[in-house]
């Protein structure tokens, strides 16, 4: 039987058809990711032409994989005036783990740069099919695990970093506050895990509400799932840091920032993620906003629950970070 879906906000509704004839254009299935990756590729500007005349300084970092895996590269984003002391606020992509660049969602990691005095830094992970789980999550704790070591020289306050990432990158975002905890790595202040892709069983009313409907449908997220877990996937053998909706114990993580629109694939499990938070006893802020399509306040910002959405992040942001 097929579960009605919940209707847009009519506000949100053109900039859900300009998401899908910019970014879904082509449907992402196995055999499409490679072209997927091609159109991705002319709609991600240059980091300088993202920037702008912004008053913010970027350098590249190539620094040290996970063990026996290649380097990877950081872009870090400093404010111009320069930085001791600052917050800073670890950038992961999205793109349903097969897709984007660090360069993706560059634009409002700037912009947080500037608005908290912030040091921004984004990690350039290794994609899948052709590198399979835990590859992106290994990538993403070893660039932060660099970031807190080198912490000094880049200016930044190692007791106030905050893992961030929305889509994909709020899945990973949430892994790396998973292997942190458990392999007694940096304590992170917070972690803010927008729409994140956290299970990859793909079963929920939410999933089925949104198949072959919206942006990021059920399909789209099968052939993500698929190309990162393989045969693994749907099984007791998959990873909880790749698939953190896997792990049994969510006690003892940092702060959770959790948002989902209401009219998305990721709500249910967005949802159960934070309500087992809270049953450890954890801190969990959860938004789940009224007739919400996946990202967007990113192609609706003038819509009334888009602003409302970007003030909620930025006000849990600044409680984080003691930013006033």
């Amino acid at each position: 039987m097929s579960i009605p879906p919940v209707p847009y906000d009519p506000e949100l509704e053109p900039g859900l058809a300009a998401f899908l004839d910019l970014v879904e254009r082509i449907p992402l299935r196995a055999d499409t990711i490679l072209a997927n990756r091609a159109h991705f590729a002319t709609i991600i500007p240059p980091a300088e032409q993202i920037v702008g005349d912004r008053p913010v300084e970027l350098t590249e970092h190539t620094v040290p994989g996970p063990e026996g895996a290649p380097d990877i590269v950081l872009t870090v984003v400093r404010p111009a005036s320069g930085a001791a002391g600052a917050p800073a606020l670890y950038s992961i992509h999205g793109g349903g783990m097969v897709l984007g660049n660090r360069f993706f969602g560059l634009d409002g990691l700037v912009d947080d740069v500037l608005r908290f005095g912030a040091v921004g830094i984004s990690v350039e992970y290794r994609l899948a099919p052709e590198n399979p789980a835990p590859a992106a999550v290994e990538d993403c704790y070893a660039g932060l695990l660099w970031t807190v070591e080198h912490a000094e020289e880049l200016g930044i306050d190692p007791s106030r970093v905050v893992v961030t990432g929305a889509s994909a990158g709020g899945g990973l975002a949430a892994g790396v506050a998973l292997l942190a905890r458990d392999r007694n790595g940096p304590a992170i202040a917070g972690q803010l895990l927008a729409c994140p892709m956290l299970d990859d069983r793909n079963e929920s009313v939410s999933t089925r509400q949104y198949d072959r409907i919206g942006a990021w449908d059920r399909n789209n997220n099968d052939t993500g799932w698929n190309a990162l877990l393989g045969p693994a996937r749907g099984t007791d053998a998959v990873s909880p840091y790749a698939v953190p909706a896997r792990m049994t114990d969510l006690s003892g993580l940092p702060p959770a920032y959790l948002d989902v629109g209401a009219a998305e694939i990721f709500r249910d499990e967005t949802t159960e993620y934070a309500l087992r938070i809270w049953a450890t006893g954890g801190q969990a802020e959860l938004h789940v906003w009224a007739g919400g399509y996946h990202g967007f306040a990113g192609f609706s910002p003038e819509a009334e629950v888009s602003r409302s959405a970007v003030a909620a992040r930025l006000s849990w942001l600044r409680r984080i970070l003691r930013a006033g």
